[in-house]
């Protein structure tokens, strides 16, 4: 396997959107953290440098860059803030990009050029209070109304919620399932609570209400019970791009443990002259460069198919448990220091975490990884064809 060559453009989106980040995002970080602050200003600046509606053609007030792009924006502010990279992909990808591949030509010119400009923030309600994994056992339903429905249920653990002006909700409309648009403003929508979190914070998640909230057929996204296909495929590109957030977790832990390796000394030697040291530090690497060349993979392979679930799933399954392990080697180099909450390596570690709970579960995405592997097989008698390795 080979990692993305970027293109001169992305290597200039990435060198903009690092320089951005470290002039505007880094030093809000840690207040992020602490005070569970989600920076609007800075949200609707990343709106006027044309990333949020960065896979969004220019006529709709995109940059119409593709999911490359998105992955090198998703990337270089989860090395600055995670919490905000979650804030930005649920908008830019989950909610964005999917309403605008699948809205049709009114929605697309009513609604996407506010989310790409930043005047709208938008938020994907799939999640419900007693179905998380199990996401098509969703109770939220749509009741055919006239020309209209009348839409009853809830949603929860919504990242966005509390702030969103647009909702990309689910409902169950018979035994089928549609997509609609509901505006925060609409009468029968209410926000419930918004939840503190043990990481991610500043990245705002919370409850949302649906109480007989009337809606017109021009607010469907798709067409009416066929909306199985926008979740799945939805799912597939949220695995994919947000598996970049924790490529740029490992990235920074990785950086700020050579730092510290190379600074601080014990028994009168630095600390990186340690064999066990060097061990962390050389697995905590090839964790984070294998992460890359699987994610790179599912990259292109979203390029081509959106319904590739093996690449989607185990990329996500591997970069969120790398993440995670290089974290947390991070705090056992920096020793105390790292324990403190003052120190970063302990917020990225926290933010590491909801890695392997949000965007579906290890637990599932393993699951996915095997029942797909099994199916290949059996479709193909082999394991996996020797151009899959490359």
């Amino acid at each position: 396997m080979i990692e993305v060559e970027e293109s001169e453009t992305l290597q200039m989106l990435r060198s903009s959107v690092r320089e951005f980040a470290s002039k505007e995002i880094m030093p809000v970080a840690a207040k992020m953290d602490e005070e569970d602050y989600f920076p609007a200003d800075i949200f609707k600046k990343m709106g006027k440098l044309g990333y949020l509606g960065i896979t969004i053609p220019e006529r709709y007030g995109g940059s119409g860059m593709g999911y490359a792009a998105q992955a090198v924006i998703q990337e270089e502010i989860g090395y600055a803030s995670a919490s905000l990279a979650l804030s930005y992909g649920a908008h830019s990808n989950l909610c964005l990009d999917n309403l605008y591949r699948n809205g049709s030509e009114e929605i697309r010119e009513k609604y996407v050029p506010k989310l790409c400009s930043g005047e709208f923030i938008g938020s994907l309600c799939l999640t419900e209070p007693s179905s998380g994994s199990d996401a098509l056992a969703m109770k939220t339903r749509a009741e055919r109304n006239g020309n209209g429905f009348v839409i009853n249920g809830s949603k929860t653990y919504i990242t966005n919620a509390p702030y969103a002006d647009l909702l990309l909700v689910y409902a169950r409309t018979g035994d089928a399932y549609t997509p609609f648009i509901l505006l925060a403003g609409d009468k029968g929508v209410s926000r419930g609570n918004k939840f503190s979190k043990m990481g991610m914070r500043g990245s705002p998640t919370g409850e949302l209400y649906f109480d007989s909230v009337d809606v017109g057929m021009e607010r469907i996204v798709g067409e009416l019970d066929k909306g199985l296909n926008v979740i799945l495929s939805g799912l597939n590109s949220e695995r994919v791009i947000l598996s970049y957030i924790f490529l740029g977790i490992a990235k920074r832990a990785l950086e700020l443990s050579l730092k510290y390796s190379t600074e601080r000394s014990q028994f009168g030697e630095r600390l990186y002259n340690f064999e066990l040291i060097q061990e962390k530090l050389a697995y905590m690497y090839t964790r984070y460069r294998t992460s890359r060349m699987i994610v790179d993979r599912a990259l292109r392979s979203l390029e081509k198919d959106r319904m590739n679930l093996l690449d989607s799933a185990s990329a996500i399954l591997y970069a969120a448990e790398s993440a995670e392990f290089i974290s947390r080697e991070a705090i056992q180099i920096h020793g105390g220091l790292g324990y403190m909450k003052n120190a970063e390596v302990e917020r990225l570690l926290r933010d590491a975490i909801l890695g392997q709970i949000g965007a579906g579960t290890t637990e599932i995405r393993k699951k996915l990884v095997a029942r797909e592997l099994v199916k290949q097989y059996k479709k193909n008698n082999n394991f996996l064809n020797e151009n899959d390795m490359y």
